[in-house]
């Protein structure tokens, strides 16, 4: 049995969304439903990715906290729920720093400010949209520090 790919869940939860006239679900999915296709438009990629998929969800995300932020409000407060519930679960800080210290002894090399893009590289690789880019940065730049 396949997994159901990123899509095809949204398209689902939309229509399910629509059934019960859950407007707040509904009028979000729709929305990103929309960025979906108008990129695969542009992009000549009939079924996108999850990996491409998740890129617009995190920006629909992003966005979302920053009007919550301005503009508190009941509503997006329900749409950041909705639109974070198909995102992987997000490391918390102590797990990101303890992978940037794996990451950094595994690299047995002489570790210096320079190398940050290295250590950035290897942990997104290794852990792709599990945690927070500035947290990453912020961890990386604290551990270099340590062992200059």
């Amino acid at each position: 049995k396949s997994k159901m790919k990123l899509k095809e869940k949204i398209n689902a939860d939309y229509m399910t969304a629509f059934r019960a006239k859950n407007t707040t679900a509904k009028n979000l999915l729709s929305v990103i439903k929309g960025e979906i296709q108008t990129t695969e438009k542009n992009t000549g990629v009939e079924n996108m990715s999850d990996e491409d998929v998740m890129k617009i969800l995190k920006k629909t995300v992003k966005s979302l906290k920053e009007t919550n932020a301005s503009f508190p409000s009941a509503q997006t407060a329900e749409e950041l729920f909705i639109a974070e519930a198909y995102l992987p679960t997000q490391m918390s800080e102590e797990d990101v720093r303890t992978a940037v210290d794996e990451i950094i002894a595994s690299m047995r090399t002489t570790l210096t400010v320079k190398e940050m893009g290295k250590v950035m590289g290897q942990f997104n690789s290794k852990y792709a949209g599990l945690a927070d880019g500035k947290l990453v940065s912020q961890a990386v730049k604290d551990a270099l520090a340590e062992k200059a």
